[in-house]
């Protein structure tokens, strides 16, 4: 829900949750909503736990995604994390075995689903990487339509780390939006990348430094939001059409299907709370 703004030029900011405030409140629930005009930012907000995606943070992320969507005077939104060390550590592993069984295909608020919502927001999407990326987060970047780094970030993807299939819509954007090479590079080898790396494989599509990020971040979203709305949306959508390719998904489900309940996935993430190597056996 929204709280109307004492002014009607002020910008409104809506937190999901247990409080409401206006923007330049410090709000303390994990996800923040704020609407300045033709803009909307939501703000992925516990600093504290890297900006970690819990169940019910990933359900707020899905209710401040439909609330921008379904306005019609937004023209851009960005995604950000609070703090400066990290954007987002992704999703909460210890949701992972259970959450990902009891979610398949059903759920809206799945991980799957709601970065699937993202990536068909109606207008421009711009992700602003304000620290390093991990995990699901990386996916969350690349549903975005555009994605502006700072300088010092990182990335990883721990997958296979732990045993774990990847969904498919995330395998086809990694694909899509970057390349098979930086795909395996991310999944089959799990390597780790650093801020200009990512720049030059095509994951960012803006690095700048930390004094500038606002002032980019504010650029790129003003620029975006006094373009043409309808035929944006139009080109946006027929973008994403071309480059769609036609896997076979129910394979790929299937597979990550088995992965999700086999002893590999168990002791990967034994291992991980264990701080030990895992000792994978291949079932």
């Amino acid at each position: 829900m929204f709280c109307d703004p004492p002014g009607r030029n002020m910008p409104r900011s809506v937190a999901f949750g247990d409080r409401l405030g206006y923007l330049g409140v410090n709000m303390t629930t994990p996800v923040l909503l704020a609407i300045d005009g033709p803009r909307a930012t939501i703000t992925l907000n516990d600093p504290a736990k890297h900006n970690r995606l819990e169940p019910g943070g990933l359900r707020l992320l899905r209710e401040a995604v439909e609330t921008a969507d379904a306005d019609p005077n937004i023209r851009v939104t960005v995604i950000t994390g609070a703090g400066d060390k990290t954007f987002c550590s992704g999703y909460d592993l210890g949701s992972i075995p259970a959450g990902e069984r009891r979610n398949e295909g059903g759920d809206d608020h799945s991980f799957e689903k709601v970065m699937d919502r993202i990536e068909a927001m109606r207008m421009p999407t711009l992700c602003a990487l304000n620290g390093g990326v991990y995990g699901g987060a990386t996916d969350l970047a690349l549903a975005c339509d555009f994605r502006l780094g700072v300088k010092g970030m990182r990335f990883f993807m721990p997958a296979a780390r732990f045993g774990l299939h990847y969904y498919p819509s995330g395998l086809r954007r990694y694909t899509q939006k970057v390349s098979p090479s930086f795909a395996k590079r991310a999944f089959l080898l799990s390597e780790d990348f650093h801020d200009k790396e990512l720049l030059a494989v095509g994951y960012l599509d803006w690095l700048v430094e930390r004094d500038e990020f606002k002032a980019k971040v504010d650029e790129k979203a003003a620029r975006l939001a006094t373009l043409a709305p309808l035929s944006m949306a139009g080109m946006k959508r027929a973008i994403e059409q071309f480059a769609q390719a036609a896997p076979d998904e129910s394979s790929i489900r299937q597979s990550a299907k088995v992965c999700a309940s086999s002893e590999d996935l168990r002791e990967g993430l034994a291992a991980l709370s264990e701080r030990r190597t895992p000792a994978f056996k291949g079932r």
